[in-house]
This record gives C-alpha cells, sequence and structure tokens, in this order.
C-alpha cells in the first residue's frame, strides 16, 4: 500500500476520533438530563483513550479507561441513581453568563493553540525510543517508588478528609 496512502487515512482517523470527542464533549454540556451527561462523560474519556492510543501511548489509554471510564464515571452512575431528587426539570440550563463564558473560552482556546505552536517551534519532537509499559512500570517501581507511593497516601488522605466532611455534613 502506498505511504501517502496510509498516511491519509490515519489522519481521517484520528480527525474522526477527535470530531466525534468534540461533538459528545459539546453533547454534555448542553444535554439536560444528568444521567445522559454522565454517559457522554464517559464517550469523550474513551475518546480522549483513543486518542492516546492514536499517539501510541499505551499506558495512558489503559489508564484513562481504568481509572476515569471504568471508575470515576460508574461511581457518577451509581450516584445519580442512588439520589431521589437529583431530577428536576424546572432547574435552568443556561444563565446570564453566557456570553462572558464564551469570551472566556475563546480567550483560553486562542491561549492553549499559542501554547501549542510556540511548544512546537521550541522542541521538534522526541528524540529517542519510545517508552514502552513495561519500563514504565519498571521504573515506577524501582527509581520513582517514593513519589508514587507520596501520591498514593496523599490520595487516600484526600479520600477519608471527603469522608470526614461528608459525614459532618450530614448532622
Amino acid at each position: 500500500m502506498n505511504s501517502g496512502l496510509i498516511q491519509q487515512l490515519s489522519n481521517s482517523i484520528f480527525y474522526i476520533i477527535a470530531g466525534l470527542t468534540v461533538f459528545f464533549a459539546i453533547r454534555l454540556v448542553i444535554s439536560r438530563n444528568i444521567f445522559h451527561s454522565a454517559i457522554f462523560l464517559a464517550m469523550v474519556l474513551m475518546g480522549v483513550a483513543s486518542v492516546y492510543l492514536y499517539l501510541d501511548a499505551e499506558f495512558l489509554a489503559i489508564a484513562q479507561i481504568l481509572i476515569y471510564v471504568g471508575a470515576i464515571v460508574i461511581l457518577f452512575l451509581f450516584v445519580i441513581m442512588l439520589t431521589a431528587s437529583i431530577h428536576d426539570r424546572s432547574i435552568r440550563q443556561v444563565n446570564k453568563q453566557v456570553l462572558i463564558s464564551l469570551v472566556s473560552a475563546a480567550a483560553f482556546l486562542f491561549l492553549i493553540i499559542k501554547v501549542i505552536n510556540a511548544s512546537f517551534q521550541q522542541y521538534p519532537g522526541p528524540s529517542g525510543a519510545a517508552l514502552s509499559v513495561k519500563e514504565l512500570g519498571n521504573a515506577l517501581m524501582t527509581t520513582y517508588v517514593l513519589p508514587f507511593e507520596t501520591i498514593s497516601l496523599i490520595l487516600i488522605a484526600v479520600l477519608v478528609g471527603a469522608i470526614v466532611i461528608a459525614k459532618s455534613g450530614k448532622k
């Protein structure tokens, strides 16, 4: 097969994945049903995992699916289903700050595009071989074990703090 055709097909697949991710992100924001919003969030996170796979970052894709889609979105869905009075049609979806938020989002998008373009001009690309998942796991469990375990302890402390705050709010 012609390498130009393969590159063009690869670019088309990326644009399809990116377009679907943006579509689901828009649906996430404008959906009036919170359950549908959680499903659209799962689809957005799966789209991000697909982009990671496209960029040959298998570890990030697997972590994205396991942590965000497999844990956090499922937790959101259980909370939504177990909460009785969450579904109210009288809640307004749009408020008076739409124009300010659109201008802020456009400015933020412009800033992100500028930073990405500047970083591509400054750093042309990776110079070494890609790091495999096995090598990353070995590095996390040998060289970087102390920072890895420190982050784990911080996350456990945050979880315990959230439980304490939630219990004190019920009284």
